[in-house]
């Protein structure tokens, strides 16, 4: 399933002449969720599948805004199915995901998390 989604997006950014989802690289534990440039993956994140679904939760850090991560995504993820239901969230199919920045912190980090809905 994971692997349409990528071939799904790769397309949609073709067809569209996007190129941040083909340009980009994906977390681990998310394989289909690119990393914003300017982002790289924190180890230790978590994935866990079951029935219902997966919850994902991974980090990365990197010297880049809130707005440009936000940007990205407003710009990436609807070329992946994602449908943008809030300021930080995005949700697809019965996946909700959730983008949360550290600002505090330098560099700033950036914690993805997705659950069942």
């Amino acid at each position: 399933m994971a692997i349409s989604r990528i071939v799904l997006a790769l397309t949609a950014a073709l067809m569209l002449g996007a190129t941040p989802v083909a340009a980009a690289s994906y977390l681990a534990e998310f394989e289909d969720l690119p990393l914003a440039p300017g982002l790289v993956e924190n180890p230790g994140g978590t994935l866990f599948e079951s029935p219902t679904g997966r919850i994902v939760d991974a980090t990365a850090s990197g010297e880049i805004t809130p707005k440009q991560v936000m940007e990205f995504y407003q710009q990436a993820l609807p070329q992946l199915g994602w449908e943008r239901v809030g300021a930080n969230s995005f949700r697809r199919e019965n996946e909700l995901l959730r983008i949360d920045m550290d600002r505090s912190r330098r560099p700033m980090v950036v914690r993805f998390s997705v659950v069942p809905q």
